[in-house]
C-alpha cells in the first residue's frame, strides 16, 4: 500500500470519526465509500473495521451511565452478532443491490415521516417483536458491506430516546457487530497487508472524540434529532451511489 493511499485512509477515517462522535454514525458512511475509490470495496470494509470498533467502544463507554435510557439492547445486540458473522463470511459472494434498494427506500420513507410527525415513536410492544429481525439485518449489513447505520440508526431513532440513550444504543450495537466482524476477518487472515494502515487509522479515530462530543453537547434535543434524520437520509444516498454509481 502506497503512502498516498495510507494518507487517504487516515483522512477519511478521521473525518468519519468526527461525524460519528457527534451523531453516533459516520465512519463507514464517510470512510468506506471514499477509501473504496482507491483500494477497492472489500479492502475498504476490512481496513475500517478495527478503528470503527475502537471508536464505538470508546463512545459507548463514555455514555455507559445512560443504560436505563436504552431499549431492546440485549436482543438487538445478540442478533447483530449472529448477522455480522454471516455477513462477513459471505462478504464476497452476496449480491447486495436488491437489499440496498429496499433499505434505501425504507430509510427515505422514515425520514419523510419523521419531518412530518417528529414526535411519533415505535411503541415498546412493537419494538420487542421486531428487534431480533432488525438486529440480525443490521449485523448482516455490517459484515457484508461494512455499513449498518441506515438500518440500526433508523430503528433506534424511531424509539425517540434522549441523545445519550441513542448514542449508547447505536455504538453498543455497532461495537458488538464490529467485534464479530473483526474476529472473522482476523481468523481468515483478511487483514494481511492492511495491518499498518488499520493500526495507524486508530489514531485519528480516537483523536476526533473530544471535539465531536463537545460539538454534540452544543446541540439542542430537537436539533440533534433532526441531524440524525438528515444523516440517515445521507446514508441511504451513500448506499445507492456505492452500489450503482
Amino acid at each position: 500500500m502506497s503512502g498516498t493511499e495510507i494518507v487517504i485512509i487516515l483522512v477519511a477515517i478521521g473525518s468519519g470519526s468526527l461525524l460519528k462522535s457527534i451523531t453516533g454514525m459516520g465512519v463507514p458512511l464517510v470512510a468506506v465509500p471514499t477509501i473504496s475509490l482507491f483500494i477497492g470495496l472489500e479492502e475498504a470494509v476490512i481496513v475500517t473495521a478495527l478503528p470503527n470498533l475502537l471508536l464505538n467502544a470508546v463512545l459507548a463507554w463514555r455514555e455507559r451511565s445512560h443504560l436505563r435510557s436504552t431499549r431492546d439492547l440485549p436482543v438487538l445486540g445478540s442478533a447483530g452478532v449472529v448477522g455480522a458473522v454471516l455477513g462477513t463470511l459471505l462478504l464476497v459472494t452476496v449480491p447486495d443491490e436488491p437489499l440496498v434498494v429496499l433499505l434505501a427506500v425504507a430509510v427515505f420513507w422514515y425520514v419523510v415521516l419523521f419531518f412530518r410527525t417528529p414526535d411519533r415513536a415505535i411503541p415498546p410492544e412493537v419494538s420487542r417483536r421486531w428487534a431480533p429481525v432488525v438486529g440480525l439485518g443490521g449485523g448482516f449489513l455490517q459484515g457484508s458491506i461494512g455499513i449498518s447505520g441506515p438500518l440500526v440508526g433508523t430503528w433506534i431513532h424511531s424509539y425517540r430516546l434522549d441523545r445519550q440513550g441513542f448514542i449508547l444504543s447505536v455504538t453498543v450495537l455497532f461495537a458488538l457487530a464490529g467485534t464479530a466482524q473483526l474476529v472473522v476477518l482476523v481468523a481468515g487472515d483478511e487483514l494481511s497487508g492492511l495491518w499498518l494502515a488499520t493500526l495507524l487509522a486508530c489514531g485519528p479515530a480516537l483523536a476526533a472524540v473530544p471535539l465531536g462530543t463537545r460539538l454534540r453537547d452544543r446541540l439542542s434535543s430537537r436539533s440533534f434529532d433532526r441531524l440524525i434524520a438528515v444523516m440517515l437520509g445521507i446514508s441511504a444516498v451513500v448506499l445507492l451511489v456505492r452500489s450503482f454509481g
